[in-house]
């Protein structure tokens, strides 16, 4: 049984990538993570969202595309930073890049479009999470390399929104510190 949702919102925590094994999810629950993703805020129903799933031999197929676009666009890259990339995507059973993709000309500002993206992320962490899974929401390098869009075959209007890693944690993760409510809330005054 999971937790009631603002309970599990007020104590939910990242889990370091490195600190993810298996099992990940099976496929009815990667279907409910994803159903869960796609139900956000979507002004004019863009569907300014996709995802593309990493499992099974891909995330080390993947690994090898991260490692050759490393080299060739860190060209001082260091062997072990290369064998760092080649297992970056190894480090969970699951990685889902979130790719966000803007409709242009479109009523709804390219800002909402980009927000609705980053909607689906934190879904599928909290959705993940819910099941139980421990969940990582990342860009890191690769989000940003020119080389891995192309790998990825990003169309121009499209960028990484991020890559979720969701697996079983090997632990608790500790509790961090958050910020103190009347540091970041106030009351519009007239």
């Amino acid at each position: 049984m999971s937790k009631p949702t603002i309970e599990h919102l007020l104590t939910r925590r990242s889990v370091s990538a490195n600190a993810l094994g298996d099992p990940g999810p099976d496929s009815a629950q990667l279907d409910r993570i994803l159903t869960a993703a796609a139900r956000v805020p979507d002004h004019k129903k863009l569907v300014p969202w996709r995802f593309i799933l990493f499992q099974g031999d891909a995330r080390e197929a993947f690994g090898r595309v991260l490692a050759d676009i490393c080299r060739q666009e860190e060209p001082a890259s260091s062997a072990v930073r290369l064998e760092m990339e080649a297992k970056r995507f190894l480090r969970a059973p699951l990685v889902i890049a979130v790719i966000s993709r803007i409709t242009s000309p479109s009523p709804v500002p390219e800002w909402e479009q980009v927000l609705s993206a980053g909607a689906a992320c934190q879904n599928l962490v909290v959705a993940a999470s819910a099941l139980g899974f421990g969940v990582n929401w990342v860009t890191e390098w690769c989000a940003y390399s020119v080389g891995v869009r192309q790998a990825l075959g990003l169309q121009e209007n499209e960028k990484v929104a991020g890559f979720v890693y969701i697996g079983t944690a090997d632990g608790k993760p500790d509790e961090r510190p958050r910020p103190a409510l009347d540091e970041i809330v106030s009351a519009w005054q007239p």
